[in-house]
């Protein structure tokens, strides 16, 4: 009889519209995450960055989102601060505008930038859930793919969805851009690469992604036949995703009067970390915190080199060759690795890096593919392990450097 009740409930569960199930999920989600972060408030003590009066509403409005918050009602600096050893000090250049500005928008409905920036959040996290499923189904089916959803929905970062970060929302574009390519539907690109390159860095992996599916596409070409307006297309947004990726470096040292005022600001952060740095070099952040977290550990710094090259080794075998991730498609499989070295070269890993690898969203398919019903609920419990960690160790205990969500 149990075992009926549960193939029956199965089959009701199977004949309900996808978009109602997909917001059932992320609704339950939603409530698990909240839950998580009350527990978190109430864990709060002096230590933490919170400090023991926290509440939901402290961390909707804490970390990345305070900077947000003053982007909004201040702008952004004419003048770059400076540290008392004359070095650029942290700043809102290091933030982009789109998702400050909306939430103020939205915030002038409900009262108050944070209210607007936890709705925008909300919305495009269930929007982004919506597209993931969008772009796997037809790739590995309908019930992997509202697995891959759901684990996106409820995994390690679901904290995300529900405080003031842009990331849910660029990833809900960065989602919308990836189906129109696969749909080869160019036309709406345009504005959506134009979103994206002012919601948060991350238009350049874009850009690489598209030079790289036009290659696919020309190798391919006698397969899958490539018209001329189709490399019209694609060299175009390719030009516009560099473009656009370099126009906030400029916006600011036009304002600034300081060419190096964005890469000045970002390396502003890596400086927290004990790192000094006289400029930007491409790839070395990486190499750097590999030697410097192996000596924090205790252990030898040459073996930080070493794990670093063995986790690349092993992430590119993964994209190349495992059959999980080749179910996603090639197209997606592009786009995590362009995703991957763009963080390889601009990066210092420390510990948001886990927030940085929210655009891999995509390879939620590949862990989705796998059909036992076992290992499905298996990982669904390790996303709900990893949330608390999570949000345990960025909010409860957060401080100032070493817990930065």
């Amino acid at each position: 009889m149990a075992h009926r009740a549960v193939i029956t409930a199965a089959r009701r569960w199977a004949s309900v519209p996808v978009m109602l199930r997909i917001a059932v999920i992320y609704v339950l989600g939603r409530l698990v995450t909240t839950g998580f972060l009350a527990i978190a408030a109430e864990l709060s003590g002096p230590g933490s960055r919170f400090g023991p009066d926290a509440g939901i509403g402290s961390f909707i409005l804490g970390w990345d989102a305070q900077w947000y918050w003053l982007v909004a009602w201040e702008g952004y600096p004419s003048a770059l601060p400076l540290t008392e050893s004359g070095q650029v000090a942290e700043n809102a250049w290091a933030f982009m505008p789109l998702y400050a500005y909306a939430a103020q928008v939205v915030g002038i409905l409900f009262g108050s930038w944070g209210a607007g920036a936890l709705v925008i959040s909300l919305v495009a996290g269930f929007f982004a859930c919506v597209m993931l499923y969008r772009l796997l189904h037809a790739r590995i089916g309908n019930s992997a793919a509202l697995w891959a959803a759901t684990f996106f929905a409820w995994g390690p970062l679901a904290a995300l969805f529900q405080v003031g970060y842009a990331e849910v929302l660029f990833v809900l574009l960065l989602l919308i851009a990836l189906d129109l390519v696969s749909r080869r539907r160019f036309g709406w690109l345009y504005l959506v690469i134009a979103l994206m390159a002012f919601t948060r860095p991350g238009v350049l992996a874009f850009a690489l992604y598209l030079g790289l599916y036009g290659i696919l596409r020309w190798i391919r070409r006698r397969t899958d036949p490539l018209p001329a307006r189709q490399i019209v297309h694609i060299v175009a947004l390719g030009a516009l995703a560099t473009a656009t990726g370099f126009a906030w470096q400029a916006i600011a040292g036009i304002v600034t009067g300081d060419s190096g005022a964005y890469l000045a600001t970002e390396l502003s952060w890596r400086r927290n970390w004990g790192i000094d740095s006289e400029g930007f070099i491409p790839f070395d952040g990486w190499w750097q915190a590999a030697q410097f977290w192996f000596a924090q550990w205790g252990m030898p710094g040459w073996w930080g080199p070493v794990a670093f090259l063995l986790l690349v080794s092993g992430v590119a075998a993964a994209l190349l060759f495992a059959p999980q991730v080749r179910r996603i498609g090639p197209d997606l499989r592009l786009w995590s690795a362009s995703y991957l070295l763009y963080l390889l070269a601009v990066f210092f890993p420390q510990s948001s890096t886990f927030r940085l690898l929210m655009p891999l969203t995509p390879l939620w398919g590949a862990v989705a593919v796998p059909r036992s019903r076992l290992y499905r609920v298996g990982v669904l419990a390790l996303c709900l392990l990893g949330q608390w960690v999570w949000i345990y160790h960025m909010y409860a205990l957060g401080i100032t450097y070493w817990q930065v969500p």
